[in-house]
C-alpha cells in the first residue's frame, strides 16, 4: 500500500465535477489567519492501490465508507479496485459540492443537513467558496468502523460540556452576534466565529474557566489573542487584546486575568469590544459554538 498527501485542487476531479482546479492563495490565508483548520479539499490523499488490497479494506484503513471512496472515484466499476491505480481518499465521508452562480455555504448546508459554521470551517474558513466538502453520515454500505467514526465526527459538533463563566469583570451588553451576519461596514455577508462584547480599552480580561494556555500571541486578524484549552475539549479564545498578560504554557483558573481589552488586528466593529469564542474539539479541528450558551 502506498499513498501521498495532495490537494485536490491539484489533483483530477474531473470524474467528479469536470473541472480541474488550484487551490487559491487567498483561501489558504484565510484559514490559516483565522486559526480554521486545513480546508479539507486539501486533506484528501491519492492512495495506489496494492496487491491483495480491497475497496473494504482500503476504506478501512482511511475509515470511511467504500461508498464514499466510489462517489470520488467513479472509475471504479462493480466495487472492484485495480491494482496499482490511484484513489482520491477524503478525510472523512461525504461529497464534494460546486456552487452555483450566487449560491452560498449556508443554502448548501441546509439542503445537505449540516450545520452551516460546521460547514465553513470545514472548507477553511473561505468566504466565497467555489467548491466545498460536505462532510455527512453515509447510511449505505460500509464497515461499522467507518460509520462510526463518522458519526463521533458530528455528534462532537453538537457536544455540550458544562463550561461556564464569563470573560470580563461584568456583564455587557452584545455588541455583535454569534453566527451568520451582514457587516455593518461593507454589508457582506459572513460568519462570525464568536461574540463581540461591549467594554472599554484596557478593561480586564479573565479566564472563563480553568485550562492551559496554548496560544498568547498576535496571531493576524485575531489581533493579540490568547487561547485556553479546557477539560472535556473545550477551548476559548480572547481576540483583539491590547496586552497579553499570560505566557504559553501557564496553568489559569477561573476569573484570572488573562488580558485586557483592546483593538488590535482586524476588529468586526469599531468601537471597543472583546471578541470571545467558544470552540469544541473534534475530527473537523475546533468547531465554534455559540459563546451565549457558556456565559453565566
Amino acid at each position: 500500500m502506498s499513498f501521498r498527501s495532495c490537494s485536490a485542487w491539484f489533483c483530477s476531479l474531473s470524474g467528479i465535477l469536470g473541472l480541474i482546479c488550484i487551490f487559491p492563495d487567498s483561501a489558504r490565508a484565510q484559514s490559516s489567519e483565522r486559526n480554521c483548520p486545513k480546508p479539507a479539499l486539501e486533506r484528501f490523499v491519492n492512495h495506489q492501490v496494492a496487491p491483495e488490497e480491497t475497496l473494504k479494506s482500503i476504506a478501512q484503513t482511511y475509515s470511511v465508507t467504500p461508498a464514499t471512496i466510489i462517489r470520488m472515484n467513479p472509475t471504479i466499476r462493480n466495487g472492484k479496485v485495480t491494482v496499482g491505480k490511484n484513489l482520491i481518499i477524503p478525510p472523512y465521508d461525504g461529497v464534494v459540492v460546486k456552487l452555483a452562480r450566487g449560491q452560498t455555504l449556508k443554502q448548501i448546508a441546509v439542503k445537505h443537513k449540516v450545520r452551516a459554521d460546521a460547514l465553513f470551517e470545514v472548507n477553511g474558513c473561505q468566504e466565497n467558496p467555489q467548491v466545498v466538502f460536505v462532510p455527512k453520515l453515509n447510511k449505505s454500505q460500509g464497515s461499522t468502523q467507518a460509520s462510526s467514526t463518522k458519526t463521533n465526527i458530528l455528534e462532537a459538533i453538537t457536544n455540550s460540556s458544562k463550561l461556564s463563566g464569563y470573560p470580563l469583570p461584568e456583564n455587557t451588553a452584545v455588541a455583535f452576534p454569534f453566527g451568520w451576519q451582514i457587516n455593518p461596514d461593507n454589508g457582506d455577508v459572513f460568519f462570525h466565529s464568536g461574540i463581540d462584547l461591549s467594554a472599554q480599552p484596557g478593561t480586564s480580561v479573565q479566564a472563563i474557566s480553568e485550562g492551559v494556555v496554548v496560544l498568547a500571541q498576535e496571531q493576524g486578524s485575531y489581533g493579540n489573542l490568547v487561547i485556553i484549552n479546557h477539560s472535556s475539549g473545550m477551548q476559548s479564545r480572547y481576540a483583539h487584546l491590547q496586552d497579553i498578560k499570560v505566557s504559553l504554557g501557564q496553568e489559569v483558573n477561573k476569573g484570572d486575568l488573562v488580558g485586557t481589552v483592546g483593538s488590535t488586528g482586524a476588529p468586526t466593529l469599531k468601537k471597543p469590544h472583546l471578541h470571545f469564542e467558544i470552540r469544541s474539539s473534534s475530527s473537523l479541528g475546533w468547531v465554534a459554538k455559540d459563546p451565549k450558551e457558556y456565559l453565566e
